[in-house]
């Protein structure tokens, strides 16, 4: 009977680490995540970005262009291979199109925000900061020792001379977007206090209070999984067949999707309903009433259904992975021994750095589903070090990735790309926990 008790142990300490997903990380950083994934996906134009990756293009254009461009289109790295094979076999130059395909798995929103709000924000900066450094730089390297195989005829692609631009209301809205982001994530007392708290005129009963209690929830958090899968409902009725136009289904799911991230604001406290509408309440509802105002005054019908459904297809394509990996990563964690751990990557050094990056190459995760894995090491000890080492890693390099762009690049520069992400992240990873890991 051993193996029973062991089972339900594993079981149960999956489900307490996906309810502590579901009522935390989601809603304060994925929810307006996967809105501004969508809109940036449906309103910003990749011939806007694109168009400045040519070989005749200054490098000061060039590789900035294509980091933003990155960013931007927060693509996974199963996604990013398509279009980099796309973008450079249709002109751009081979740095700025190495540079489009480091930067953007490593750096979409959804990756960003997630990472901070799971592991912290010292490293969700450092991977910003060192993975637009990186794509940079592997990419200015990789343009050197090729430049003689670049062709000047590229620079006479279409798709770089496309004229693309985006109106002044589409940055208008990405920066409301993600003013509401920060507002929801961001910890500074004007956003943390407490301005106004309301007495409910009910207390919950001693049994419930002692079920969540059980799980490690609160009051809120039972209240905002409950919200999500409202909302999963009404999305599936109101957002699926979204280019038919506008139903009351789509309507309820705004309205509910705006509610849940508006009560992800307040502090619950249990035992009794006293809610605190706190600082953050008060800026995402100012927030989010200017974005729907402008949103409504600079957007016709089509736009916002193609905000919607590219919103609604990056839930469906990810979301459903991050239920399973959370869950695992939750089962794992009771499976894999904290000293094996510590003993590998407890500790700052250059083998464990690479040991990081190993690992992120030979386990394949998809989009996101690196931090849960990541929070779980770290919780069983890994470095802060080996940790970042392997968030660099893991996006670019798999050996399903590698195998694909193999076949897309050639050996030769497959072989030298790979080699320059595993050695800068190992080396980033050592250095940070040298220097800067709290």
């Amino acid at each position: 009977m051993n193996w029973i008790t062991t089972l339900q142990s594993l079981l149960w300490s999956g489900w307490t680490s996906l309810l502590d997903y579901l009522a935390a990380h989601v809603l304060l950083c994925l929810l307006p995540a996967f809105i501004i994934a969508g809109y940036m996906s449906a309103m910003i134009p990749k011939e806007a970005i694109t168009r400045f990756l040519g070989p005749r293009a200054s490098k000061w254009v060039s590789y900035p262009a294509a980091a933003f461009g990155g960013f931007i289109l927060a693509v996974c790295s199963c996604t990013i291979l398509p279009l980099f094979a796309g973008i450079w076999k249709r002109g751009a130059g081979l740095g700025p199109a190495v540079t489009f395909l480091f930067v953007g798995p490593a750096i979409n929103i959804l990756a960003l925000t997630y990472t901070g709000a799971a592991i912290g924000f010292d490293i969700a900066l450092a991977r910003l900061i060192l993975s637009i450094f990186f794509g940079i730089a592997i990419g200015l390297l990789m343009g050197w020792i090729f430049r003689k195989e670049e062709t000047q005829s590229k620079a006479e692609a279409n798709l770089f001379a496309a004229g693309a631009t985006v109106r002044p209301a589409i940055w208008a809205v990405f920066g409301l977007l993600v003013a509401i982001l920060i507002a929801g994530t961001l910890q500074i007392p004007a956003l943390t206090q407490t301005y106004l708290t309301l007495h409910l005129p009910w207390n919950l009963p001693p049994a419930i209070l002692a079920a969540l209690e059980s799980v490690n929830l609160s009051v809120q958090g039972a209240t905002l999984i409950g919200l999500l899968i409202v909302i999963a409902f009404l999305a599936w009725k109101g957002f699926e067949n979204i280019y038919e136009g506008f139903s009351g289904w789509t309507m309820a799911t705004l309205v509910v999707i705006a509610l849940t991230i508006l009560l992800a604001a307040p502090i619950t406290q249990s035992g009794s309903l006293v809610i605190g509408l706190t600082g953050r309440f008060f800026a995402i509802l100012i927030l989010l009433a200017t974005t729907a105002w402008v949103a409504a005054r600079a957007f016709d019908q089509d736009d916002l259904s193609n905000w919607i459904a590219e919103t609604w297809k990056f839930v469906k394509q990810i979301f459903p992975l991050l239920i399973v990996g959370v869950f695992l990563a939750g089962v794992a964690k009771g499976l894999i021994p904290e000293a094996w751990v510590r003993a590998v990557a407890g500790q700052n050094t250059l083998w464990a750095n690479l040991a990081g990056v190993l690992f992120g190459v030979f386990m394949y995760f998809p989009t996101l589903v690196e931090v849960p894995v990541a929070r779980m090491f770290l919780d069983l000890g890994m470095a802060r070090g080996p940790l970042l080492a392997y968030l660099l890693a893991d996006p670019e390099l798999s050996l399903q990735s590698i195998l694909v762009l193999n076949g897309i690049m050639g050996r030769k520069k497959t072989s030298v790309y790979v080699s320059l992400v595993a050695l800068l992240s190992t080396l980033a990873g050592y250095l940070f926990g040298a220097f800067l890991a709290r």
